[in-house]
């Protein structure tokens, strides 16, 4: 078949929109053509992959586009020895090779439940037809051509036009010889002819670190997994009566390195690793939980408007890192969360926005696709291939990377369509409803799949209404998470620990109005990140009183949730009263610890957890009602708050908070066992700074009765020894 002049000079400038189809190894039945395109070459001779030559081509074009007659018997991958001037070089040729996604994944993908796309897309280092190298696929089905292009090609557009597999959308391409850490994206030419923006692969498992842009190729993982031991002993425990007191923990500024980065260099994988873990394990949390690790342009986005979902952000090192790390916790035996987010996505023009010239990922409707509150588009979750896309994500990090759960940001962003709008800004849904339905189901498929493929897993929802279910399974009719974030008991609690102690007996029901609720989800207690950013200060600056007040108080705060029904968040540094508020571009004020104050403070989260974790009454009910019991709820002249903690035959635990200064002898509280009640914690206590008041170590209940020594400004344990 020859060719007319304006085809080849469509190969030639990349404008082909089926370069396959003219290029490579031509003809059902010798003798074979064969046409290449090689820039820059004069000269052209084919050979098979073995080496046997299977002849020589003409230029055809000025620019590059070869053809001859090829002396092979069957169809087969061939390369090629280039000539110009004093120039030699070997090419193999990707139009020759078939392509690598079946008929099975098509059809897959077009119905939006293919389950191992992160296998599929992206690019892949794999041996195929006789070669190794790394083989391409994007959806991008309203394009008119894609073109893969990195520092292998010179970022040529011409070069690697890519295969269209028509009924799915799906370029693919195979480019043999490619190894793994080669920068790449992806010329999307929309449907009028224009060239968008280089894209990132949407797929991409390793990126540039910031501010480049570009997906970097990478090989199958190496790492030997060790953690069997904490796997298995997490799918087999229900983790609503299991202790759960998670470490929040943005991976930039935890700790920071001497130098590079403004407050200094970002710690690696392993250095967090080093460090992070240990301490993790000496307070006694049995999670740590990051803010969001994939990459990121913005590093004060805090990872939330994130660009790579399916990379380990570069600013801690190679993806293989991070796999260590958790691996390390795991055998230390802490959990790894990551929080995920699906609400919303930013515009940037590398990343997912108006990927092919349409919008594909979001909606086209700014009233259904754009967030006024973060200037970010909103995913189209209605699109199965958008669902698919995301749910893979979920999966992805579970398997590949091992994490014990995901905790998935904004959700009430994307349950309402009219969220943070005006009237006029938004659209109802078919039965002229503010409900985002779309966004409902793709919330319970996420969650059925992701718990459906891993044992010993768990999502939680930050969400910040009253939609019910939250936390029930969707075969009941929820949603599917396993918790929710209280949001109420952090804003209320919070409150009331700012008032003055004096005004606090007028706003009893803050602290006591959350336990009509507790068990209507299976709750989080979170002091997160939220709490001590953007002018809010941090939880010792939001305590009432004077320096001494405030510490007395936040003591007696975490004691009071420690013992409240709930598992716990607690957000780095204040776990030793960090003062200044944090910001994302400095280290946590580590001289701190050193501290008495800050020091005592430390010293009780870890006794707190110690508690938490060893004593069922205090976590096997977290979730459920009988587990509870009011000792004292109405004495808001004294701001005291008493409550029974149970699990079964465990021994219960009564906790007894006092929240004016004024300290409380011979305070009568009715207990449910007579006999000897072990006081087991104290926040009052000398070794956290306290005044060192209380009741000698335990006290003898008569009667139904027993009579307590309360601390100013604390809150205290007992345990029933009998």
């Amino acid at each position: 078949m020859t060719l007319s002049y304006e085809e080849l000079d469509a190969l030639s400038l990349g404008r082909h929109a089926d370069p396959f189809r003219l290029l490579g190894v031509q003809g059902s039945r010798p003798p074979f053509t064969i046409r290449a395109l090689v820039p820059g070459a004069e000269r052209l001779e084919a050979f098979t992959l073995g080496g046997k030559p299977a002849g020589r081509l003409q230029r055809v074009h000025e620019d590059g586009v070869f053809e001859g007659v090829a002396t092979i018997r069957h169809r087969q991958p061939l390369k090629y020895h280039a000539r110009s001037a004093d120039t030699e070089w070997w090419v193999t040729d990707p139009y020759t090779f078939g392509p690598v996604l079946g008929p099975i994944d098509d059809y897959l993908m077009g119905e939006g439940e293919h389950l191992r796309l992160f296998d599929k897309m992206g690019a892949h280092l794999i041996e195929h037809e006789g070669a190794r190298g790394m083989h391409f696929a994007v959806w991008a089905p309203n394009a008119a051509r894609v073109s893969l292009v990195g520092d292998f090609n010179d970022w040529d557009g011409r070069r690697h036009v890519m295969r269209r597999r028509i009924d799915v959308g799906v370029w693919e391409i195979f480019i043999p010889d490619l190894t793994d850490g080669r920068p790449y994206k992806y010329l999307v030419t929309a449907s009028d002819g224009r060239d968008l923006p280089l894209k990132a692969d949407p797929f991409a498992f390793r990126a540039e670190y910031r501010p480049s842009t570009a997906s970097i190729t990478s090989a199958p993982s190496v790492h030997v997994w060790g953690d069997q031991a904490h796997r298995a002993h997490w799918a087999n425990t229900d983790p609503r009566r299991a202790p759960v007191s998670i470490y929040e923990v943005h991976a930039g500024s935890w700790r920071r390195g001497p130098s590079g980065e403004e407050g200094g260099s970002f710690l690696s994988w392993d250095e967090l690793a080093d460090q992070l873990i240990p301490y993790v394990v000496d307070l006694g949390f049995t999670h740590i939980e990051f803010l969001p690790i994939s990459e990121h342009p913005l590093d004060a986005s805090w990872g939330y408007q994130t660009i790579g979902l399916y990379a380990p952000s570069a600013r801690f090192g190679e993806p293989e890192g991070f796999a260590r790390f958790v691996d390390g916790a795991h055998r230390a035996g802490v959990g790894v969360i990551l929080d995920w987010v699906p609400a919303h996505f930013p515009i940037d023009e590398h990343g997912l926005a108006r990927f092919d010239g349409t919008a594909l990922y979001e909606h086209e409707d700014p009233r259904l696709g754009h967030h006024p509150d973060w200037q970010t588009a909103i995913y189209n979750f209605g699109r199965r291939e958008v669902s698919s896309f995301l749910v893979n994500n979920a999966l992805f990090w579970a398997e590949r990377y091992h994490v014990d759960g995901l905790r998935v940001d904004a959700v009430a962003s994307m349950l309402y369509r009219d969220y943070s709008r005006k009237a006029g800004e938004w659209l109802p849904n078919a039965d002229g409803g503010r409900e985002n339905w779309e966004a409902v189901e793709f919330l319970r498929r996420m969650n059925r799949q992701f718990y459906g493929a891993n044992a010993g897993v768990f999502t939680i929802a930050e969400e910040s209404t009253t939609w019910p279910g939250v936390s029930q399974p969707v075969h009941a009719g929820g949603l599917g998470f396993g918790f929710k974030w209280n949001m109420g008991f952090m804003h209320d609690t919070l409150q009331y620990m700012s008032r003055d102690p004096i005004h606090r007996a007028h706003h009893h029901n803050e602290i006591t109005f959350g336990l009509t609720y507790a068990f209507s989800e299976n709750f989080v207690l979170p002091l997160s990140h939220d709490e001590v950013v953007h002018g809010k200060g941090s939880l010792l600056t939001k305590m009432s009183g004077d320096d001494h007040g405030k510490f007395a108080n936040l003591r007696a705060y975490y004691a009071l949730m420690w013992g409240y029904p709930g598992k716990k968040l607690l957000f780095m540094g204040q776990e030793f009263a960090q003062r200044r508020e944090w910001s994302e571009a400095r280290s946590l004020d580590w001289e701190l610890v050193d501290a008495p104050a800050h020091e005592g403070v430390q010293a009780l989260v870890r006794d707190l957890n110690s508690v938490y974790r060893s004593r069922p009454a205090l976590h096997a009910r977290d979730c459920e009602p009988d587990g509870f019991e009011w000792l004292v709820v109405d004495d808001s002249v004294n701001s005291i708050f008493a409550w029974i903690r149970r699990a079964g035959e465990a021994p219960p635990i009564a906790v007894v908070a006092n929240l004016t200064p004024v300290a409380r002898e011979g305070y009568r509280i009715a207990l449910p066992h007579d006999g000897v009640w072990t006081e087991i914690l104290n926040t009052d206590a000398h070794c956290y700074g306290g005044g060192g008041q209380g009741n000698l170590g335990q006290i003898n209940a008569h009667d139904g009765w027993g009579v307590l020594i309360l601390p100013p400004l604390s809150t205290i344990m007992l345990e029933c020894a009998a």
